[in-house]
């Protein structure tokens, strides 16, 4: 069985690793800042491992690290980390239009249980059908990195300067800043959503009542609360993204591969 899994699928396998290769590494060094925030709520190293094995995604843990820390529950950290990787249901259904009609489901469970941004970018601009053994042998090569990398920074954390840690700990803001940052700029729309969301959040924090809610309540009500309201205010049409602040030359990138996963006039599904 595993000599027939290497012949049908073994180059896609090579060459998922091999493109994973850089993912991992990047992965490694963002989710080191991660670590720093974990060993701040008190997570072992293996305890940090597990946790981000487990949810490759860094606003989804961050966001639980953030309601560890302010004593939230299992159930408020559950909805807020669905609210901040809800994204990932959007990316899962374009991805799911380009698996060949009979794949079976345990594949498409599998693959999607690690759809990162960065493994969705690079499975979904390859030509044809996906191969979902590109998508392990990606997954192989990077996850790793994003779980060692937390481990290493609850470790170091751990011996470091506290100075240093708390240097390190700014780094995941840095991330952050660097995501929101350049597309508020090219896009009046989310830079007056992102104004808006800095002003609410401060309004809840000093206003009568909702100040009283716990942080992981306020994170959780503006959370979903500024998104509805922006998708209503600020709705974006069918290839959009220039609103979103992509330039021509990313969205190109994926082109015609992810309009034709997408559009099924363009024979995205229709090839069923």
């Amino acid at each position: 069985m595993l000599r027939g899994i290497i012949h049908r699928h073994g180059q896609a396998l090579r060459e998922g690793a091999r493109d994973g290769v850089p993912i991992g590494l990047g992965y490694l060094a963002v989710s080191f800042s991660l670590g720093i925030a974990a060993r701040g709520v008190g997570l072992t190293p293996f305890q940090g491992f597990v946790a981000s094995i487990l949810n490759n995604a860094s606003a989804g843990e961050y966001a639980a690290f953030t309601l560890m820390a302010a004593g939230g529950t299992l159930v408020q950290m559950g909805i807020v980390t669905l609210v901040a990787n809800a994204r990932y249901f959007l990316m899962s259904c374009a991805f799911s239009q380009r698996f060949a009609g009979g794949t079976r489901l345990v594949h498409r469970l599998l693959v999607g249980f690690a759809l990162t941004d960065e493994l969705f970018g690079i499975a979904i601009a390859r030509p044809g059908y996906i191969d979902p053994y590109y998508s392990y042998g990606a997954m192989a090569t990077a996850m790793p990195g994003w779980a060692f990398g937390t481990a290493l920074g609850i470790a170091l954390g751990n011996v470091m300067p506290p100075r240093v840690v708390s240097a390190l700990s700014v780094a995941l803001f840095g991330m952050f800043l660097a995501i929101v940052v350049p597309p508020s700029r090219k896009s009046r729309r989310l830079l007056a959503v992102v104004a808006a969301s800095f002003a609410a959040s401060l309004a809840f924090e000093l206003a009568p009542y909702v100040s009283s809610l716990d942080s992981g309540t306020r994170i959780i009500i503006l959370t979903v609360a500024i998104s509805a309201v922006a998708a209503l205010v600020f709705p974006v049409a069918d290839g959009g993204a220039q609103e979103l602040g992509q330039d021509e030359k990313s969205l190109a990138s994926l082109g015609d591969d992810v309009l034709e996963a997408t559009d099924p006039e363009r024979g995205g599904s229709d090839e069923r």
